[in-house]
């Protein structure tokens, strides 16, 4: 454990730190799922505010660093792609 005062306070916001970082993971990962669940489900307008939604939120946590940029841009690639052949087959 830490003895000076400032690697104790290092240490309080490095958890601080660490748990919102979580939760912002953590809401990224469910509103990836949702949108992917939203692009199966057939229906264009469900899946198109999904996609809109979730792609912002990529850009956002892309900006905070919480994800590497080339992730985001992975990721986004993957939906729009998912997007596109499921509205070309129905």
């Amino acid at each position: 454990m830490a003895n000076h005062k400032s690697a104790l306070k290092a240490h309080r916001q490095n958890v601080k730190i660490r748990a919102h970082n979580r939760e912002l993971r953590s809401r990224l990962r469910h509103a990836l799922k949702a949108a992917r669940a939203a692009i199966e489900s057939g229906d264009a307008a469900t899946a198109g505010a999904q996609m809109r939604s979730t792609v912002s939120l990529i850009d956002r946590m892309a900006g905070k660093r919480i994800i590497h940029p080339n992730a985001a841009d992975r990721y986004k690639s993957r939906l729009s792609k998912r997007l596109a052949a499921a509205s070309s087959g129905t």
